[in-house]
């Protein structure tokens, strides 16, 4: 292992957001099983979760479908085996986020990113260009660009299946450290940048959880780090209540439901689900406000598994408005679906809470992990917000220079073995 020690200098990129975005373009192809059935038959029975039957209707009637590059405005139009369909859904404004992005760390291999709260990492309903996805391919744009000193070409960013392009002299191709892909998580987010990159990072992840029983447990045994593992995630958090144990090791599987305003169905804590392991460390315990403060280590990487975990053994974020103690939703009625649809023909953005709303406080603050290339072990710190320091940390803090100080101190902690990446 290099015993190098080195902190990057901040740097900070992002475009701002075009008031509106290019819209999206879903294209199809009719299969065998579909001919002879008419057009709305097929939008109002395959992508049902798009929008209600009157919706794919108004869509149809005003134009956005082409069935083999020609406008078709009839619902009862015969399809044919072999027909190009396009669905064409028109520019909108995406809800507001930020697109400022600060850089912790970035080689030839990889980059790790400070992603602010607000921002969604990767194209998802509403946020289909206000994405982390997005700036990057922006910015590996602009740097082809002046490398080859030619103009900025467009990057079809937006593709059924949510595919994103590759050019001839840069690979973007991502790997979520920050599994909880809800826009109001912030800190470290790590992102490959070569095929072989990818590959070891995901091979860490698949290591990790493929160690995770069955079964849940909550205990105060003591939680040791796993010295074998090639990668270790820890966050920061503030949940509801006082957490009696100083230690608790989480061991909850993780599964999904059908719930109302969210098309694939909703992660929630379930026997039957997939592994899932956090463990759980008080912090501090703020008894005045009933709330105390804990760093989460995550062996695995099951979607909104904080969250869910920490909901679970009946400490829910302070603020989430989506799970209760329990690890479920607020919402129980399941089946609710409200049918009317908005101007495009879509769903109405649900009433009931849905994973993406914000409200609460949880931070990727740290994470350890051998280089895909070097094996050279690198740590990447992000500074954390006031909100879920420890008093001594607050109080260490000079005023004025605050990330200069918090550096200067987790460099202090292990330099020995370590690379040093944060600020």
């Amino acid at each position: 292992m290099s015993s190098s020690s080195r902190v990057c200098q901040p740097q900070t990129f992002g475009l701002p957001w075009p008031d509106l975005n290019d819209g999206l373009f879903y294209n199809d192809v009719v299969r065998a099983s579909d001919s002879e059935l008419t057009l709305i038959e097929v939008y109002s029975s395959k992508y049902k979760n798009s929008a209600p039957l009157q919706g794919w209707l108004q869509r149809i009637r005003s134009g956005q479908i082409t069935v083999d590059r020609e406008v078709v405005r009839d619902p009862d139009t015969i399809l044919r085996v072999g027909s190009k369909l396009a669905y064409h859904r028109l520019p909108w404004r995406e809800p507001d986020a930020p697109y400022l992005l600060e850089v912790l760390y970035e080689d030839d291999d990889m980059i790790a990113l400070n992603k602010p709260s607000g921002l969604q990492v990767l194209p998802q309903g509403l946020f289909q260009q206000r994405t982390v996805l997005t700036q990057l391919l922006w910015r590996a744009t602009q740097k082809i660009s002046h490398l080859s000193c030619q103009q900025p070409h467009p990057v079809p960013v937006h593709r059924l299946g949510r595919g994103t392009s590759v050019t001839t002299r840069m690979v973007i191709l991502l790997n979520i450290l920050l599994v909880d892909w809800s826009h109001m998580v912030l800190g470290i987010l790590l992102c490959a940048k070569t095929k072989h990159a990818k590959t070891q990072l995901a091979a860490y992840f698949a290591d990790g959880t493929s160690n995770i029983g069955d079964g849940s447990i909550r205990s105060n045994a003591d939680v040791e780090p796993c010295t074998e593992r090639k990668i270790s995630k820890i966050y920061r958090a503030l949940v509801t209540g006082i957490v009696c144990e100083d230690k608790v090791i989480v061991k909850q599987p993780i599964g999904m439901v059908r719930y109302p305003g969210v098309a694939k169905g909703l992660y929630v804590a379930s026997p039957t689900g997939k592994p899932a392991l956090s463990k759980v460390e008080v912090l501090e315990r703020e008894i005045h406000k009933n709330q105390t403060l804990v760093q989460v280590e995550i062996q695995s990487g099951r979607p909104h598994q904080i969250r869910i975990h920490l909901s679970y053994i009946g400490h829910p974020l302070l603020g989430d408005p989506l799970y209760v103690p329990g690890g479920q939703p607020k919402c129980s009625d399941f089946d609710l679906v409200d049918e009317s649809f908005a101007d495009d023909g879509g769903f109405r953005r649900p009433t009931n809470p849905v994973p993406g709303d914000c409200g609460y406080n949880l931070h990727a603050h740290q994470v350890t992990l051998s280089h895909p290339a070097s094996n050279e072990v690198i740590k990447v710190i992000a500074p954390l917000p006031p909100i879920l320091r420890k008093q001594q940390e607050t109080e260490q803090l000079t005023p004025g220079k605050p990330e200069q100080q918090e550096t200067e101190q987790l460099s202090r902690g292990n330099p020995e073995q370590l690379t040093h990446l944060h600020y």
